[in-house]
């Protein structure tokens, strides 16, 4: 298989996932978070069997497409749902949970492929996901309705229900009375019908929420052009080169390159831990900062482990990058948008920056193996650029939400795009 049409299969994974995040945000808000994952597994099962199944790359890259659509509709709905049940101290913690599963995932398909990567045996490895997606659809009858969803669906009853389920043995009374405030705040912005999207991001609603916006829609854009996802799915092959492993060596498995791709997705749920713990005493913006810093450092000695031709290098820079990224870069974008927009403005914009993320890591899923061939050794030079560039966002322009409901976010960062701190920070002069 060339690679291009290596990265073209790989790609229609995340391909199918901003397909599935285009109306992922308006399928939930209208039909509840909780239902909308149950239903959603029904691409990961229909996915699954048409990949383990397939007697051709046609039919193996139409399963990988199926399976991305559950994959942007679940990383959408997954983050929205987190924010929703977690108190305001613990949002970045549970938050974090959703990165921290998907690196389990990762891990332990890395592991299991090491026994089955050769045919027919890889077949299994695709039928896996589906018996997960069954269990999963199971275990969804045992988790409440998000609070806020029963709400906004005035259901108060059963909003406060879910409250003391989820807060037990604590008095849930004060957390009430937020979110119905937050709901009401939401109403007195909305126009009648709901504004659209088009008119959110032009800040033609009530409250201008432009620079939330932004922040964002462009987050979720750098942290795939980060490089955190070539690393994820080419480590290997990216090992294997620098490494030079022969064909017969590759053979002969688990080869050297390949326990070092485990080692790398085992640093990665060490990654996220650690943010987690910390995101929620330091705050976002501080975490983002030396997250986004270290990955480009991390990234530049990538190049420079390349460019000398030094294997060792090379892994240790690729472990660094995982460690940088992870614990930061890699699950703060999926916090955001739920954090900084109010309710009335969340289904449409997070549904646009979960399919804009996606849409970029198909981009880069499907260029990475092309550029590797095109530029070798300076393959990590656009994502050393990326994550400098967010750097500077997160030091100028990034809104903090750490400790703040939407009300008190909303009304710090509402107006137009500029930059909230630092030498260049200008006040907030909106009068909307």
């Amino acid at each position: 298989m060339s690679s291009t049409l290596w990265g073209l299969v790989v790609g229609l994974t995340p391909l199918g996932a901003w397909a599935g995040s285009m109306f992922s945000g308006i399928a939930a808000d209208k039909f509840g978070r909780k239902r909308m994952l149950m239903y959603n597994n029904a691409f990961f099962v229909a996915g699954a069997i048409l990949a383990s199944t397939s007697t051709s790359v046609a039919q193996l890259s139409v399963g990988r497409f199926v399976s991305g659509i559950g994959c942007g509709v679940a990383a959408n709905v997954v983050s929205t749902y987190c924010s929703e049940v977690s108190t305001i101290r613990s949002r970045g913690f549970l938050g974090g949970f959703q990165q921290l599963m998907i690196l389990v995932g990762v891990f332990l398909s890395q592991v299991v492929s090491i026994g089955l990567s050769k045919a027919p045996l890889w077949r299994v490895l695709f039928s896996i996901s589906a018996a997960i997606a069954i269990v999963q659809t199971l275990l969804l009858f045992f988790i409440p309705e998000s609070p806020k969803f029963l709400a906004s669906t005035n259901q108060i009853d059963k909003a406060e229900a879910v409250l003391v389920r989820l807060r037990k043995d604590l008095d849930i009374a004060f957390e009430l009375d937020d979110l119905l405030t937050v709901l009401e705040y939401s109403r007195q912005t909305d126009y009648v019908p709901r504004p659209t999207m088009w008119q959110v991001l032009a800040g033609k609603t009530e409250i201008d929420l432009r620079h939330l916006v932004f922040s964002v829609l462009f987050l979720m854009l750098s942290q795939q052009w980060a490089g955190g996802k070539g690393v994820m799915f080419y480590s290997t092959e990216i090992l294997s080169d620098s490494f030079h492993l022969s064909d017969e060596d590759i053979k002969h498995i688990p080869t050297i390159a390949q326990l070092l791709t485990l080692g790398i997705g085992a640093i990665g749920l060490f990654s996220v831990i650690l943010g987690m713990c910390i995101l929620d005493k330091v705050g976002r913006r501080t975490v983002l900062m030396v997250s986004s810093l270290a990955t480009a450092i991390s990234s530049a000695l990538i190049v420079i482990g390349s460019k000398v031709d030094v294997g060792p290098v090379v892994a240790a820079a690729m472990y660094l990058f995982n460690l940088s990224f992870q614990s930061g870069a890699g699950f703060i974008p999926y916090l955001c948008a739920s954090e900084l927009l109010p309710y009335y403005a969340l289904g449409s914009i997070s549904g646009l920056a979960t399919s804009i993320n996606c849409l970029t890591l198909f981009i880069v899923s499907f260029i990475f193996p092309i550029l590797d061939k095109a530029i070798g050794p300076y393959l990590f030079v656009p994502f050393i650029v990326t994550s400098f560039v967010t750097f500077l966002f997160t030091v100028f322009m990034m809104p903090e939400a750490r400790g703040k409901s939407i009300v008190e976010v909303v009304d710090q960062y509402k107006g137009p795009i500029r930059c909230v701190a630092g030498p260049f920070a200008k006040k907030n002069t909106s009068s909307k």
